[in-house]
């Protein structure tokens, strides 16, 4: 009997064992190998010195005088932990970090937003001129002397957390990005709403804002790092310790400004501790931002892209 090869059932599993994937060319494995190669040596560049970090500061005073602490804690020690998060004024610095942290940079974003949203509205009048002397800022400083005569002298803001917050509030880098973001917003979102009643202000309230939680999460982010590590300005309009930030606790420390024994009260272990309250101290410091960076950073590439793709 002649078998109909048109009326054959196909072997389905013949089908699907022969495969049909293409295969790489050599010149992309290679590509694929150069970067993960080179993504790897850039990894171990950056990670090397958190490491290096965490290692000092749960070693001890003779391997650390060696030279001898590298990735591992050799001696391990947590004495200087014990001094330093027992010194009253490290945790007053810390919490005024804190204070200046979160209230600049809700001063900040609030600047921000607002100066953002207005200048990328076609129809405001005058905004060339107003995104002009936003950029402007950009490339010309009124200087260093001239900026504390008008923080110290003429605002009267010496010794307050104003002269922190306020003077680097609005960053046009952040203002630029976010700007862009706005212009690419959905016109018919806007206009459905201003339909509905909605007033201007209630558009940004209620509708640009919420839609808008990635680029805000990455603007907050860039601002809430940068005031966490700032200390240039507590440094030159403050002179009284109990309200430096923790960046100024620090820095006094590794210029030798405040000696060990300010810390250890001049007990014995006042070798172990000049040894390692550098790292402990700088370790303390940068924990709060590594553990708050996992929840943010998803929004962190999209949140910066969003305002750069048109269309």
């Amino acid at each position: 009997m002649v078998t109909d090869p048109l009326s054959a059932t196909p072997d389905i599993s013949a089908v699907r064992t022969a495969g049909t994937s293409l295969k790489d060319s050599p010149g992309y494995r290679i590509f694929t190998v150069a970067n993960i190669i080179a993504l790897t040596i850039v990894c171990a560049v950056t990670l090397y010195p958190f490491v290096n970090l965490f290692a000092k500061a749960f070693s001890s005073e003779g391997y650390i005088a060696a030279g001898q602490v590298n990735l591992i804690p050799r001696g391990f020690n947590t004495e200087t932990f014990k001094v330093v998060m027992s010194d009253p004024l490290f945790w007053t610095n810390y919490k005024n970090t804190l204070i200046y942290t979160v209230l600049g940079t809700i001063i900040a974003m609030v600047l921000t937003t607002t100066y953002a949203y207005a200048i990328s509205r076609s129809q405001l009048k005058g905004r060339t001129f107003f995104i002009g002397v936003a950029v402007f800022t950009m490339f010309f400083g009124g200087g260093l002397i001239p900026n504390y005569i008008l923080v110290a002298n003429f605002l009267g803001w010496r010794n307050s957390v104003w002269a922190v917050v306020v003077p680097g509030a609005l960053s046009v880098f952040n203002l630029l990005v976010m700007k862009s973001f706005f212009e690419n917003f959905p016109a018919e979102l806007e206009e459905a709403a201003a339909i509905d009643g909605l007033s201007t202000y209630g558009i940004f309230a209620r509708i640009v804002l919420p839609l808008s939680k990635a680029v805000l999460a990455t603007m907050t982010l860039f601002y809430a790092v940068g005031l966490w590590n700032s200390w240039f300005a507590a440094f030159l309009y403050m002179d009284k310790k109990e309200l430096f930030p923790v960046t100024v606790y620090l820095r006094n420390l590794i210029a030798a400004a405040t000696g060990t024994e300010a810390v250890t009260g001049g007990g014995g272990d006042a070798v172990q501790i000049a040894s390692n309250i550098q790292s402990v101290t700088m370790l303390l410091t940068v924990l709060p931002i590594v553990c708050l960076y996992p929840f943010v950073q998803k929004y962190f590439v999209s949140g910066v892209m969003l305002g750069s793709v048109k269309g």
